[in-house]
C-alpha cells in the first residue's frame, strides 16, 4: 500500500517518530519531518522495513528534498531520570523544536503524544507506515541513533553495539554481566534478568 503525503492536506504538517525505546544502553532519538508537496520516494518505508543501505540512501535524500526536517535525542541519564515513555515525547518535542517554523499540525506514529505548544495533533498507530512525513522521521531518527551508537562502541567494543545498537541480545547481555554496566547504560532498564540483576543494582 502506498504512502499517504499528509494527514491533512492544506497546512505545513510535520511527521515525527522516535527511534530507540527499547534498548539498554545509549540515548532515545526523535525526528521531525516537513515533506514537500511533490515529495515521492518509491523505497520509503518504515526504517524497520528497510536494510541499513537503503536508510542511508533515502536519508539522502530527505535532507536534501525535505522543506524542514529535525533531529534531537534524550541521553541515557534523562531516561533514568524521566522513564523512556516522557524521554521518548520529549526527544520528539526536541526535534521539533528544531524546525525553522512551528507546523501547523503534527502527526505522531504511536498512541501517545504530549501536546506540544498549541499545536494540533494526531497519533497514528503504525504511522510509519501509513504516512511519507513519520516514515521519513523514523529513517532521520534510526540512522541518527544507529550512528552514535556505532560512535560509543569503538569506547566500549565489548558490548557489540556495532551490531547490536544497544538493544537486550545475549551477547549484549552477557557482557553487561561480565563486564557491568557503562555510563551508557539504562540503570532503569532490566539489565539482567532475575537475581543477577540484584548484583547490578547493589553497585550503583
Amino acid at each position: 500500500m502506498a504512502l499517504a503525503l499528509a494527514y491533512r492536506e492544506g497546512v505545513m504538517e510535520a511527521g515525527c517518530d522516535e527511534a530507540g525505546r527499547g534498548p539498554l544502553a545509549g540515548p532515545v532519538y526523535a525526528a521531525a519531518v516537513v515533506l514537500p508537496s511533490d515529495f515521492s520516494h518509491p523505497l520509503l518505508n518504515d526504517s524497520k522495513k528497510l536494510t541499513g543501505k537503503q536508510r542511508l540512501e533515502i536519508r539522502e535524500f530527505i535532507v536534501s528534498h525535505a522543506r524542514d526536517y529535525g533531529i534531537a535525542r534524550v541521553d541515557n541519564q534523562e531516561i533514568d531520570e524521566l522513564n523512556i515513555f516522557r524521554s521518548a515525547i520529549l526527544a520528539m518535542h526536541r526535534a521539533i523544536d528544531q524546525l525553522r517554523q512551528t507546523p501547523e499540525h503534527l502527526i505522531i506514529d504511536g498512541k501517545y503524544f504530549t501536546p506540544y505548544q498549541a499545536v494540533p495533533h494526531q497519533c497514528v498507530v503504525k504511522g510509519d507506515g501509513r504516512y511519507m512525513p513519520i516514515a521519513a522521521a523514523s529513517v532521520l531518527a534510526k540512522t541518527a541513533r544507529d550512528e552514535h551508537m556505532m560512535e560509543l562502541h569503538q569506547h566500549y567494543p565489548v558490548y557489540n553495539w556495532l551490531q547490536n545498537k544497544g538493544y537486550p541480545t545475549p551477547q549484549h547481555r552477557e557482557a553487561i554481566r561480565r563486564h557491568g554496566p557503562t555510563p551508557y547504560h539504562r540503570r532503569s532498564f532490566k539489565l539482567l534478568p532475575d537475581a543477577r540483576q540484584m548484583r547490578l543494582d547493589n553497585t550503583r
